[in-house]
């Protein structure tokens, strides 16, 4: 009988431990569980965070510039020179120089990446995707230094064979590798776009007797319209704020025209100029490096919305 009753005691006792001990399981579980939001939001809050830091920075920096500069000569200024006896202020020069090798690039990269997107979302094989989109791909881990080495000593030279007024330092020759450069996004981002299209949508068009080419050009390409505006913005956001190409290859001369081949300065070249040493810490030169890049922060933000409205616009659902 004593036997039973400690047993049965026993049996009470660890029946009661394992039901404490689940308990404690679960205590911890939904401990856990509350905690995962907070860690989730506080990374998410990493990224935002910094992007307030990063305006407030700049914000405070370029209104102490203006103070010294007004911001009327600032933006409606011609002529930049920082150094000069006399400086000028004017970023309309680095404006000019930044939009034209943009454009360059835009020109040399979209219909290559359209193309290039074309080929493989419509007509290229499973096999010949497999191998050509990862090559393709590979030009975009290529150093932009090494870009900008390659537009300086290769493009230029070869260019002045047929341009014999090109300067050493010009702008062509760095927006055509620029747009080289951005020739993979645009294609990879172009050709997902493309291949989201659902294929009843061309299996209708094929059966109503279109051809490839004009289910291609009628049916898949305004599907995917807004992808492919997304990736022509991303590309052209990607070369507006290349620094080592157009550091190497356009030159320091701040020029203000419209002939593509003179030296020509971008943004980013003059801050990469700016920060180079020329420059001391609390000078008029060194917090207009904050100017030109809350210019550049303000261009690239218009220009995102611009696309975002762009794509709504032309978005299709499926």
């Amino acid at each position: 009988m004593d036997i039973q009753n400690h047993l049965a005691k026993d049996g009470q006792t660890s029946i009661r431990e394992m039901i404490q001990e689940k308990r404690k399981k679960r205590r911890v579980k939904e401990t856990f569980e509350k905690l995962i939001p907070k860690f989730l939001l506080a990374l998410a809050m990493v990224s935002i965070l910094t992007t307030i830091g990063i305006v407030f920075t700049l914000l405070s920096e370029t209104i102490e510039f203006f103070k010294r500069v007004p911001m009327t000569d600032f933006f409606t200024g011609t002529v930049l020179k920082p150094l000069s006896q006399t400086p000028e202020f004017g970023v309309l020069p680095l404006i000019m120089g930044t939009v034209t090798s943009s454009i360059i690039a835009l020109f040399v990269a979209a219909p290559i990446g359209l193309m290039s997107a074309i080929y493989l979302s419509q007509y290229a094989s499973e096999r010949v995707r497999k191998i050509f989109k990862p090559l393709l791909e590979l030009l975009a881990g290529i150093p932009t230094i090494v870009y900008g080495f390659f537009a300086f000593t290769f493009v230029t030279p070869l260019l002045r064979e047929f341009i014999p007024s090109l300067e050493a330092t010009n702008i062509l020759s760095p927006g055509i590798v620029m747009g080289v450069m951005i020739i993979p996004m645009i294609a990879s981002l172009s050709e997902d776009a493309m291949s989201s299209v659902p294929n009843a949508m061309r299996e209708g068009a094929l059966g109503l007797g279109a051809t490839k080419l004009e289910v291609t050009r009628k049916v898949v390409i305004p599907a995917a319209l807004s992808g492919i505006i997304a990736s022509f913005v991303l590309g052209i956001s990607r070369a507006i704020g290349e620094t080592m190409i157009v550091t190497i290859a356009s030159g320091s001369t701040k020029n203000f025209t419209l002939d593509v081949t003179q030296s020509m300065q971008t943004m980013t070249a003059y801050i990469v100029e700016v920060t180079g040493g020329d420059a001391s810490t609390g000078s008029t030169v060194y917090y207009s490096l904050y100017a030109v890049a809350m210019t550049l922060f303000i261009f690239t933000l218009l220009m995102n919305i611009l696309a975002r409205k762009i794509s709504q616009k032309f978005r299709e659902e499926y």
